[in-house]
């Protein structure tokens, strides 16, 4: 099984960016596909962005599409996740997740490692 640590978070101001990573351990990360999920308070958690094995083939969430990037660093195990012009409604804690699966899933259950996740605050 994958452990990810998330890092990065933090208290921002609206129109902000703020750069997330996630380091890998335990297992060849090169060969899973990697996701970032939010959850608010009071909320679902849901999925923000994914991103294929080798990094070719990434999927957004509608509502960071054009305001977020998700890339990966194989020699690094290591994610990214890139936000800019942050609105208060990004508010979250911010979690890594891995799957074995080939494509990217949006779904919680298709992930089957996750890290503790990192607290990012937006203020108006």
């Amino acid at each position: 099984q994958v452990q990810l640590v998330e890092s990065g978070g933090g208290l921002v101001q609206a129109g902000d960016s703020l750069r997330l990573s996630c380091a890998a351990s335990g297992v060849t990360f090169a060969t899973y596909a990697m996701g970032w999920f939010r959850q608010a308070p009071g909320k679902e958690r849901e999925f923000v962005a994914g991103i294929t094995w080798r990094g070719g083939v990434t999927k957004y969430e509608d509502s960071v599409k054009g305001r977020s990037t998700i890339s990966r660093d194989n020699a690094k195990n290591t994610v990214y996740l890139q936000m800019n012009s942050l609105k208060p409604e990004d508010t979250a804690v911010y979690y890594c997740a891995a799957t074995n699966i080939l494509r990217i899933g949006t779904q919680s259950h298709d992930y089957n490692s996750w890290g503790q996740g990192t607290q990012v605050t937006v203020s108006s």
